[in-house]
């Protein structure tokens, strides 16, 4: 069987050469083979420009697609497996129509495994595990309140003015400033129009606590049923969302402002030149350290008082093995595909595992690529 990893940009590197390493047998894909050679020459020579013809030419039954190209490739790339009979694995959301494939994939009998990454992936690894955790704990009861938090961000190491650097192009990160959220605040739906009408103050509990900005983003509410919260629980807050340094609302007040502002054709092109400047002025520098903090809680509240709470930390930075934020999206897909070689992912379409043996395993995995990982206890 034969992993097809479809893309070589900056978050791939790492879990790639993983699996290399480790004596899998990949071929490996890329626009560009130079830019491929680059990165992986040093490892194997199997490396093809990527050609969804070419790739579905030599695609076997139990092979696995793998898909670090931008987001538009997932589906077709996941018809192209289902109809090979093999499976497909990226970091990305489930899309509409990924999630529209599960009943082809399981005729099929292969797996469609996404979300595997950092956020998605990681995140829903611990936040699996606190809900397993509280389900087997002594102050369980479906009549608590829970609170949720799932905070992550990529932020620079060594702070600048701006508050924020850019691995790659700013366009996605401007655009997302523009998407609308949801989440659960006092009970009650909070529907969040721009980021900026809803930042708040968090503070990790890291071995030395730090104060984030945090926001919601995208729409929380479907992961309720995904980290298997029941119905007829009385959920207080729910949210998923981005964290940032202390002190990026001010420095970007002027980019939410003009933001605002952007619409249509004309818009667009503003935002492509604020992309340029902002690229210019706040990319990493060659070998600057990056950093990513996660943190996952959930507590339980009886007649107001926490019964539970615990939170999921992890604090990681670029080191000489790479940036944090490429070895925490790319090594996590690698242990995806790696579960789906092993069958032990069932067939449909899935996000990151909730299988307690498989949360556990890749946990202590990703505890080596990361300089912090700790569950705090906060009633203890």
């Amino acid at each position: 069987m034969t992993i097809h990893w479809c893309g070589t940009g900056l978050s791939a590197i790492p879990g790639l050469r993983r699996l290399i390493e480790v004596g899998h047998k990949v071929t490996v894909w890329n626009r560009t083979i130079e830019k491929a050679k680059a990165e992986i020459g040093d490892l194997t020579d199997d490396i093809r420009a990527f050609d969804i013809d070419a790739l579905g030419a030599v695609l076997e039954k139990g092979d696995v697609i793998v898909s670090m190209l931008p987001g538009d490739w997932h589906v077709p790339l996941a018809e192209l497996a289902i109809s090979k009979e093999a499976n497909f694995v990226s970091s990305s959301y489930i899309a509409p129509e990924m999630r529209a494939l599960d009943d082809k994939a399981r005729e099929a009998g292969v797996a469609l495994v996404n979300e595997v990454g950092l956020d998605p992936g990681i995140d829903h690894l611990m936040a699996h595990a606190l809900i397993a955790d509280y389900r087997a704990s002594d102050a369980f009861d479906a009549k608590n309140h829970l609170s949720f938090i799932s905070y992550c961000g990529g932020i620079p190491k060594n702070p600048n003015p701006f508050r924020y650097k850019f691995s790659w192009s700013p366009l996605g990160v401007l655009k997302a400033l523009r998407s609308p959220s949801k989440s659960i605040r006092d009970y009650a739906p909070l529907d969040v129009a721009r980021p900026w009408d809803a930042i708040s103050s968090y503070i990790a509990p890291l071995p030395t606590p730090e104060n984030f900005e945090v926001y919601p983003n995208r729409d929380s509410l479907p992961f309720m049923e995904e980290y298997q919260f029941e119905d007829h629980w009385t959920v207080k807050e729910f949210v998923r969302g981005t964290l940032r340094l202390n002190g990026w609302a001010d420095a970007w007040s002027d980019v939410f402002s003009e933001i605002e502002t952007l619409s249509g054709p004309e818009g667009d092109a503003r935002l492509k030149e604020m992309s340029d400047q902002f690229w210019d002025e706040n990319a990493y520098d060659e070998g600057e350290p990056d950093r990513v903090v996660l943190c996952v809680g959930l507590k339980a509240e009886k007649d107001g008082t926490p019964v539970w709470h615990k939170t999921y930390v992890m604090d990681a930075w670029g080191d000489a093995r790479g940036t944090a934020m490429a070895r925490l999206v790319s090594i996590p897909v690698s242990l995806a595909v790696e579960a789906v070689l092993n069958r032990a992912i069932a067939v449909g379409v899935h996000a990151a595992p909730s299988d307690p043996k498989l949360v556990q395993g890749w946990m202590a995995k990703i505890d080596k690529l990361a300089q912090h990982l700790q569950v705090v206890d906060h009633t203890a």
